[in-house]
């Protein structure tokens, strides 16, 4: 594709976010940039969310990484929708009832004032690394399709993104994401239906003939039953479930926009309808990695090494321009519809968390803003250092690195929701700082220390069970120091 082509779609897309952050952001304030008023219809929060939680990661990942798992990534998917239905019933309820702007206040009530600094940072430190993985994938493949036509370096593409996302959410926050999101969800989608329609096309097939084909090939299998794989259905399963509680439940970056419905009730009914259509649009996914790998082996084109190149290298140069085109819009679509919740979540956070802004009665709105900027810069220096050491499909490291920094959130709710029992609370981050160190420990030795065994995904639980035995400890050694006295 001509560059000047890839510019203008590029520049194009932009365009329409800045319209739509101008009619969103009008008489905005910080309860706008942080709640959206509580105003938002539930079904506009519910099809935005698919994009946001599909992300590049599914867009380029998951597709390429059926070349090395088959479809086995589904019964990861699978375990996903009961990890929705224990956030629409058990969480979203919480929430509401506490009125929450962040959803780590509930700690500090909870437990108390380090538990809840303990429980933001770690968000802080888990969305940070999450959305620069998925922002990498984006600016990646607008290096290849349209910087490195100009000799641009990787790191001035990274920073161009950053910068265009910036722009338009720094005055509406939320709001304006919320209304984005659903364009960016409508260009994902669409990306994927037409590459599929290419390649059919591509191939001679009918329309119909797409249904037989994948379901014949060998990497539509979807159940891994060997106990030692890392793919094991068990493994998947339940890691699901539990990574979807932790990613999103317990992630101020999803749970924002939740907390934008006007009640609990609509909040419920975009999380139920919003777990559906995820599901399917997996399914879509992965059939277009199956698609993929035919017409690469029909068409004798070499697979790329790292499969993540899988889709970009045949989007761009095999199917032709309208294919191009639409790929672009859906991988910017992808990155911008990541990062720029998460860059509204990381702020809301700090702001409200960690700056406690809301007690402050003055300059609230600059402080705001400088820790936006603040969260964009730490995002780009994070995108850099991860290109320099990214040897492996992303979207296995995006879970696998989620497994280490959402265990202690996961191991803080449950142990909360779970008991009322009281913590010395002095000692909750030191206990959420050993769980992840001995969760590495632990991972990397399993081989050696359990007859073979690899974690997966499932890590996080590891994770999150030593978070909640630290807990309980601190909690009987409390007991034990009053005990004397009542003697």
């Amino acid at each position: 594709m001509s560059p000047f082509l890839v510019f203008g779609v590029i520049a194009g897309y932009f365009l329409l976010l800045m319209a739509i952050s101008h009619f969103t952001s009008k008489q905005a304030d910080n309860n706008t940039y942080f709640t959206a008023n509580r105003q938002s219809p539930w079904f506009l929060v519910a099809y935005g969310m698919v994009g946001a939680t599909l992300s590049g990661v599914t867009f380029i990942s998951v597709p390429g990484e059926v070349g090395n798992s088959n479809w086995t990534y589904l019964q990861f998917v699978m375990g996903n929708m009961v990890g929705y239905a224990v956030i629409a019933l058990v969480l979203i309820p919480l929430f509401y009832k506490l009125k929450l702007i962040s959803i780590y206040e509930y700690l500090k009530d909870r437990f108390g004032q380090n538990s809840y600094y303990a429980g933001a940072s770690f968000f802080l430190i888990s969305q940070t690394v999450g959305a620069s993985f998925r922002l990498f994938l984006a600016a990646l493949v607008l290096q290849i399709a349209f910087f490195d036509a100009f000799g641009i370096p990787f790191w001035v593409t990274v920073m161009i993104t950053i910068a265009l996302i910036w722009l338009y959410t720094f005055r509406g926050g939320i709001k304006t994401i919320v209304w984005t999101d659903t364009l960016q969800t409508s260009f994902l989608l669409l990306a994927v239906v037409i590459s599929i329609f290419m390649i059919v096309d591509h191939m001679g097939l009918e329309f119909t003939d797409v249904f037989a084909t994948v379901a014949n090939s060998e990497k539509s299998t979807i159940f891994d039953w060997d106990w030692r794989s890392n793919n094991a259905f068990f493994k998947s399963f339940l890691a699901g479930i539990f990574i979807t509680i932790a990613m999103n439940g317990l992630d101020q970056n999803v749970m924002q926009k939740n907390l934008t419905c006007k009640n609990k009730g609509e909040a419920q009914k975009n999380i139920f309808w919003f777990s559906i259509v995820f599901f399917f649009s997996t399914i879509l996914f992965l059939s277009l990695g199956v698609l993929l790998y035919k017409y690469a082996l029909d068409q004798g084109i070499a697979i790329p090494e790292r499969t993540d190149d899988l889709y970009p290298l045949l989007a761009l140069n095999h199917f032709g321009i309208l294919a191009g085109i639409v790929f672009l819009l859906g991988i910017t679509a992808a990155a911008f519809s990541s990062a720029d919740s998460a860059l509204t979540a990381l702020t809301t956070s700090f702001c409200v968390d960690i700056l406690d802004i809301q007690k402050k009665e003055k300059n609230q709105k600059r402080t705001r803003m400088l820790v936006h900027i603040g969260f964009t810069i730490l995002m780009f220096l994070v995108i850099i250092v991860f290109n320099s050491l990214n040897d492996s499909s992303v979207v296995s490291t995006v879970f696998k690195v989620a497994g280490f920094t959402y265990g202690p959130l996961l191991g803080l709710f449950a142990y909360g929701l779970l008991n009322k029992n009281p913590v010395r609370d002095k000692w909750v981050p030191l206990v959420c700082i050993l769980s992840p160190v001995i969760s590495v420990i632990l991972d990397f030795n399993s081989e050696d220390w359990f007859n073979g065994y690899e974690f997966g995904f499932e890590i996080l639980l590891v994770n999150a069970a030593i978070t909640m035995l630290g807990l309980f400890t601190l909690y009987k050694a409390k007991i034990d120091e009053i005990s004397p006295k009542n003697n």
